[in-house]
């Protein structure tokens, strides 16, 4: 059931040139990232645009946009929906971030970028605040920003863009699916925590043989759940 009915919500009336199409989606992904949009919910631009303050054509541009990097889905008879991610639509993803993030993160690395690394450090402090919360969806988030710090300073646009979809998509799938299963979100913070000392110490071939070995651990898990439902 959606939490926009009432309380507190990311979907707020936009300040600023709030007709701009990328600020809509910005704020629908952050609503479907803190899990107030649901998977499987059906978007309607009528209740999207009331709660934003704006018109329908830039919830209608944003959402066609979003589609396109997959984390909502247009859906037969029904419209647009937040995505249902499966076992092996989260595979794929690690499959690509396996091929991609390990280089930016050491490309990153090697720039010695001090905002970035200020950056990656604040998400992991905001992380080891969360561990214990219970707040999934809030630990997932500050995770996904610790990973962008890493690859957003890679100098190649056309990675970073690939990846922040991916992550919006990890994102949205360790919640609802893999922390499910493997409540790993301590381990995970330790191999972060290891990944930034590596990359504090401008240690470029150890960060990315961290960064790699970290996404490789979630293909090792998947690959032992798809296993387990071939068999069920």
């Amino acid at each position: 059931m959606s939490q926009l009915t009432g309380g507190s919500t990311r979907l707020r009336p936009l300040s600023g040139p709030a007709s701009r199409t990328d600020l809509v989606a910005d704020s629908i992904r952050d609503a479907i990232l803190a899990g107030e949009l649901k998977p499987g919910e059906t978007l309607v631009e009528r209740r999207l645009s009331e709660l934003l303050g704006v018109s329908k054509t830039p919830v209608r541009e944003a959402l066609i946009s979003m589609a396109h990097t997959g984390l909502v889905t247009v859906v037969p008879n029904k419209g647009i929906t937040v995505r249902r991610l499966t076992l092996e639509d989260v595979r794929k993803v690690y499959e690509v971030r396996l091929l991609l993030e390990p280089w930016a993160a050491m490309a990153t690395t090697g720039t010695g970028a001090p905002e970035l690394l200020r950056e990656a450090q604040d998400a992991l402090n905001d992380a080891a605040g969360l561990l214990s919360s219970g707040h999934n969806n809030e630990l997932s988030i500050a995770n996904r920003r610790f990973h962008r710090a890493l690859y957003s300073g890679c100098g190649n646009d056309l990675v970073i863009a690939q990846l922040d979809g991916l992550q919006d998509l990890t994102a949205l799938g360790v919640v609802n699916l893999l922390w499910n299963r493997w409540p790993t979100w301590r381990e995970e913070f330790v191999e972060h925590a290891e990944i930034l000392a590596a990359v504090n110490d401008g240690n470029t071939e150890e960060a990315e043989r961290l960064v790699r070995a970290h996404i490789q651990q979630s293909l090792t898990n998947l690959a032992t759940a798809e296993q387990a439902k071939a068999q069920a």
